[in-house]
């Protein structure tokens, strides 16, 4: 049998830049413990260390076929003194970066305690959270990074808050990452089972208490799915915040379009030594769900049992269907889902949500008697586009009990949703190289209306000029004059955020529940498959004929958003990009498989609808 690291491209890695600027403030300081002390500046743009820690670089972490990487660790300090024995350096000046000569101190108490232990598993480097293109990035997005240490890995968790809290912090550089040995991986078993293999040497630590968590958004909660599907037998609980769970449905190849930008970005990230995985090349090389590499890459949140904090949102075109399909998955059967109104890295550093996963935590990790069990099961959001969101609505389930899916049928004539089917078929047509290229269709709102859960469109379509057609779909709020209302999900309020996200930014600006599909990848899988939530197979390609007009359905993001009176629903069907980039500097997908005509059937025997969650009573 062939091993999937068999069918894994790979390229030379890109070369490791040793620069201050790309990896940190430490990135260069020797192996072994230093103290960092309290009112050390990492930079000024973070706030000075509230307390002292023991920092322990470079540690060595063999992994189950022999290769080693590694990893630092930030450990909590019971007194002001440094650490008992040892080489120990003294970190106490106004700029981390100006360390001092290392000297030997004198023995201290306080230490041989152990603690739970937090890992933050990705390939952004394990130091460089305070490295000036990070900095750079939350500065554009006008994150206020006062809020961190700047000792925080990019995405994780900040050690100077939770080793004040007992807490052990985890740095490692994954395999073929920096200089850890091997070749790197995206995804997949072998990631998982790195991820495994650190959790229980971080449990064998004289420092540890045995229990183990994983925590961090984006690439540091996608990598949390592939290790805690091998059920490591320390690992206690774990924190994810947005993370997509299938390279291909959720990164590469969503919708079966080949869009591959994004992955190509965070490969950039894979600097080492050795040899590299290239994803997209491996998408351009297996274009089918159905390929042993692509199963590899599709997370077992089923086999998942430690208890789940998972944190999801609507509006991430990255992340938000892979982390919902992970809640509605998962195995764990103690599991909490929270639904916010931002962006992933501002509401993983808002103090508020902090403190949440501080008392997540702290019950799991400690033991501590906090009443975190009776935190709600579901707490959901619902975006009013106009300053008057409603956040932290608690519910037993997502969507919440008694909301309805109602179907809402195109009407091509009038170009109106309504309850019932046209008696006969009018279709919507518009011109793929017109300046238009989009059908919509409205519904317009009555009485306050709140939308909520999984839409999904059932479409008649034909395609005129092309066998193809790549259909992207949007479900967006009108104000009272019909405007499209847009939300931004960043607190920037620079002028060049707006130039550069004014049209585009898929994870910064939110513009309502989006969907897509290239037609020729029409075939459901039936296993999978809902009335509510259709899933294709990607298997084949079923190009159309000449006059042939097809059934597809496709889901839309999850969203949750409320309406009032004199408002209305917009449903639109394009063969344009709606959403734009997913982030800054990431090209946009354009097809290059719409020509011609597109043709959406609308009435008749071609009952095109959009089905949608509406909840029956208002919170």
């Amino acid at each position: 049998m062939t091993d999937v690291k068999d069918m894994m491209i790979r390229k030379p890695s890109l070369k490791y830049r040793d620069v201050r600027e790309y990896e940190g403030k430490h990135y260069d300081w020797e192996a072994g413990e230093h103290l960092l002390k309290k009112g050390t500046v990492v930079d000024e743009i973070f706030h000075p260390l509230e307390h002292d820690i023991r920092f322990i670089k470079d540690l060595q972490v063999t992994l189950r076929d022999g290769v080693k990487i590694l990893t630092d660790v930030y450990l909590p300090i019971a007194s002001p003194s440094p650490s008992e024995g040892g080489d120990v350096k003294i970190h106490n000046s106004a700029d981390i970066s100006a360390h001092s000569a290392s000297q030997t101190p004198p023995p201290s108490e306080g230490l041989g305690e152990a603690f739970p232990a937090i890992i933050a598993w990705s390939p952004y480097g394990k130091n460089s959270g305070n490295a000036d293109r990070y900095k750079a990035l939350f500065r554009l997005l006008g994150l206020d990074q006062k809020r961190m240490s700047g000792l925080q890995k990019f995405e994780g968790p900040d050690p100077d808050f939770w080793c004040a809290q007992g807490y052990a912090i985890v740095h490692p550089d994954p395999r073929g990452i920096g200089h850890s040995e091997g070749d790197s991986t995206m995804l997949g078993t072998q990631e998982g089972q790195d991820g495994a293999d650190l959790v229980e040497w971080v449990a064998r630590q004289p420092w540890c208490n045995g229990r183990v968590a994983l925590s961090g958004t984006s690439y540091l909660s996608f990598s949390q799915w592939f290790t805690a599907a091998e059920r490591p037998e320390h690992l206690t609980c774990m924190q994810v915040t947005e993370g997509l769970t299938d390279g291909y449905r959720d990164m590469c190849l969503v919708g079966g379009m080949p869009d591959y930008a994004f992955t190509e970005l965070i490969q950039a990230n894979h600097e080492g030594f050795q040899q590299r995985e290239d994803v997209a090349e491996e998408s351009r090389q297996y274009p089918f769900r159905n390929h042993p590499l692509w199963d590899d890459k599709c997370a077992r949140v089923d086999r998942i049992e430690v208890p789940a904090l998972v944190v999801a949102s609507y509006s991430n075109v990255l992340h938000t269907d892979g982390t919902f399909r992970a809640w509605r998955q998962l195995g764990s059967k103690e599991k909490w889902l929270r639904i916010h109104d931002n962006l992933e890295w501002q509401d993983y550093y808002e103090p508020q949500y902090v403190e949440e996963r501080l008392r997540f935590f702290d019950y799991y990790m400690k033991g501590v008697s906090n009443g975190w069990q009776d935190t709600p099961v579901v707490r959901y959001c619902l975006h009013d586009m106009k300053g008057g969101n409603k956040t932290d609505v608690p519910a037993t389930a997502f969507p919440p009990t008694g909301t309805e899916y109602k179907k809402y049928y195109l009407n091509g004539m009038t170009r109106q949703l309504q309850d019932e089917a046209p008696a006969a078929d009018v279709p919507a047509v518009y011109v793929c190289e017109s300046d238009a290229p989009k059908a919509s269709f409205y519904l317009p709102i009555a009485e306050e209306t709140s939308f909520i859960g999984y839409p999904k469109a059932r479409l008649y379509v034909e395609a005129d000029g092309s066998d193809d057609m790549d259909l992207f779909l949007i479900v967006q709020k009108l104000d009272e004059h019909y405007n499209v209302l847009r939300q931004f999900t960043i607190p920037s309020t620079s002028p060049v955020t707006h130039d550069l996200l004014e049209n585009h930014g898929g994870v910064a600006k939110y513009s309502g529940a989006y969907g897509r599909l290239r037609v020729s990848r029409r075939h459901l899988d039936e296993a999978q498959s809902t009335d509510i939530i259709p899933v294709q197979s990607f298997d084949r390609d079923e190009k159309l004929q000449k006059g042939e007009i097809v059934e597809i359905e496709v889901s839309l993001a999850p969203m949750g958003m409320l309406f009032h009176p004199g408002e209305t629903l917009r449903f639109m069907v394009s063969s344009k990009n709606i959403t734009g980039n997913v982030h800054p500097g990431v090209p946009a997908y354009v097809s290059g498989d719409n020509h011609g005509k597109h043709i959406i059937h609308c009435g008749g025997k071609y009952q095109s609808y959009l089905q949608i969650g509406v909840m029956t009573a208002n919170p």
